[in-house]
């Protein structure tokens, strides 16, 4: 988050932020980000068994920008393509439909980015930690056999009311006068953006799946249904920000977490996690770009 350092503030200036900010919630009257028409539309195709190559082609012509980001992003090192991508419809050939799919939701979501001036770095450090979260998911569900489309939704969504938040929280702050530091600004979204996220996910109408993920990723052990779910956004979360923020923990204590346990991951496992850096990374700069 934003390191400026600013001035001591008393105990009453931030609770003064959160009551206001719990009220807005209660009551409904948070300003939430609108989910792209085409996101909605492809999420649905995805989930879709009778979905086929064409619908999916056709559907993603709709939006020329869209279009070319998605070849781009096709053509990319991160998907290594045999020979260069030309169309949409090539494109479906050489990575599938679920790929495309994939490709296509996560620009559509990334077109929709809250916009708070003079926090577009944490915007972007919040959009690139998504993204690794996202990778991350996919490879769990590989090693644990789960479905690696919806373990990737669920990564990439899981602190999606971090950058509502952040907007409210800051805005509630300079109408009030309160300085509001980088320590505080991390409570705030440690504090309630699972919260936030949850009213998102009801807005959005996304998969019971991917609503609990975001709901409880941070305490999976509570989760009603989807708890394998939650228990690989939760570790894909501890990854992403292992590989994000090289000074968040250390390699022992990234390791001792009772999830590696609960998703019956052994430490060979966990080697070939920490050994996908630089795949994930090409594919976070590939897709944050």
């Amino acid at each position: 988050m934003d390191t400026a350092t600013h001035a001591p503030h008393t105990v009453e200036m931030p609770e003064q932020i959160e009551q206001i900010l719990v009220e807005r919630i209660n009551k409904d009257r948070i300003e939430l980000p609108v989910l792209p028409q085409v996101a909605g539309r492809v999420m649905a195709l995805a989930h879709d068994p009778t979905a086929d190559a064409a619908r999916l082609s056709a559907l993603i012509h709709q939006d020329q920008a869209l279009a070319a980001h998605v070849l781009r992003i096709a053509n990319s090192p991160a998907y290594m393509p045999r020979t260069p991508i030309a169309s949409l419809q090539h494109a479906v050939a050489m990575l599938g439909v679920n790929q495309l799919s994939e490709i296509a939701v996560t620009v559509s979501l990334k077109s929709a980015a809250v916009k708070i001036p003079g926090h577009e770095a944490d915007i972007r450090q919040l959009w690139r930690h998504a993204l690794a979260s996202g990778a991350y998911a996919k490879e769990i569900a590989r090693m644990r056999r789960y479905n690696v489309e919806s373990a990737y939704l669920c990564g990439l969504l899981h602190a999606v009311g971090k950058p509502v938040v952040l907007k409210t929280v800051t805005a509630i702050a300079a109408d009030l006068h309160i300085p509001l530091g980088p320590d505080a600004i991390h409570a705030f979204l440690g504090g309630y953006h699972a919260r936030v996220g949850s009213v998102i996910a009801v807005e959005w109408a996304l998969p019971p799946q991917v609503a609990e993920a975001i709901a409880y990723y941070g305490a999976y052990e509570h989760t009603p249904t989807h708890r394998q779910e939650a228990m690989m956004t939760c570790l894909a979360d501890r990854l992403a920000t292992y590989l994000l923020v090289p000074d968040s923990y250390d390699d022992s204590t990234l390791r001792d977490h009772s999830v590696f346990a609960d998703l019956n991951l052994y430490p060979n496992d966990v080697d070939t996690l920490l050994g996908l850096k630089e795949k994930v990374l090409s594919l976070v700069d590939t897709m944050a770009q």
